[in-house]
């Protein structure tokens, strides 16, 4: 999707993360590239073959970032998680191997 360097991603730990253990950010990012860092560090709290409530995805989020329902859409818009029509169920659709170099706080 976006061709990221290892000094992208320390640019994004350097301007919006708080804090990496618990994982916090000051904010959600306003370009596209760093959106998508966050959320690649975001996908490591969510397990394989589970089914999470839209309330469980939110208490997930919640302790990371302010603006959580905007984050768990761009996580579906993202293809990082899917759900159901109706919006209640969430469920991890993306391999996390693929996003190892983005685990920093879990």
């Amino acid at each position: 999707m976006f061709d990221i360097s290892n000094q992208d991603i320390q640019k994004v730990i350097d301007t919006t993360v708080l804090s990496k253990n618990p994982l916090v950010f000051s904010n959600f990012p306003v370009k596209e590239k760093r959106k998508y860092i966050v959320l690649c560090m975001i996908v490591h709290f969510f397990e394989k073959d589970k089914k999470y409530h839209e309330s469980e995805v939110n208490e997930i989020l919640k302790p990371m970032i302010h603006d959580f329902a905007t984050v768990r859409r761009y996580l579906v818009d993202y293809k990082f998680l899917d759900r159901t029509t109706d919006g209640k169920s969430y469920w991890l659709i993306e391999d996390l191997e693929k996003f190892k170099k983005y685990d920093i706080g879990h």
